[in-house]
Parts: structure tokens; C-alpha cells; sequence
């Protein structure tokens, strides 16, 4: 399963918290981007559960992440 997270990040801190996605175990992809939000990352997983414990308790306490979006991906 896949899943892009759309992350909201305390100015200043980006690269940082770029290079921290980076070295998550499921990351496959992580970008700053423009717009809305600051970062994406592209997560793989078994199921939707692991997406879920990626975000909660690896994505979001990486310092300056304020709010994440999750965009599962799906085939058709």
C-alpha cells in the first residue's frame, strides 16, 4: 500500500525535517514542495495500519512538522 503525506512545517526548519523523512523506514520519497503545504513524502507499507503508526509515531514528531495530510494511494 501506498500513501503520500502531505506535511506542514515550521518556517526555517524544512531541510531538516526533509532530511529526517529520509531516513524513516517506509519513506520511499520525501520532497519540499510550494504551495499549501511544505513536504510531501511517499510512504509504502503493508496496510493501512503501518501507514497510520508511520505517521503517528515517526512523521509527525520529527521537530517542525505542525500538521500532515495522508492521500492513500489506490489502483484502479
Amino acid at each position: 500500500m501506498k500513501a503520500y503525506i502531505m506535511i506542514k512545517i515550521r518556517s526555517g526548519e524544512i531541510k531538516d525535517a526533509v532530511e529526517n523523512l529520509r531516513k524513516i523506514k517506509g519513506v520511499v520519497e520525501a520532497h519540499m514542495t510550494f504551495g499549501p503545504y511544505d513536504a510531501v513524502a511517499v510512504v509504502e507499507a503493508a496496510d493501512i495500519a503501518n501507514i497510520g503508526s508511520i505517521t503517528a509515531l515517526e512523521i509527525q514528531p520529527i521537530p517542525g512538522v505542525e500538521q500532515t495530510l495522508t492521500c492513500l494511494a489506490v489502483d484502479l
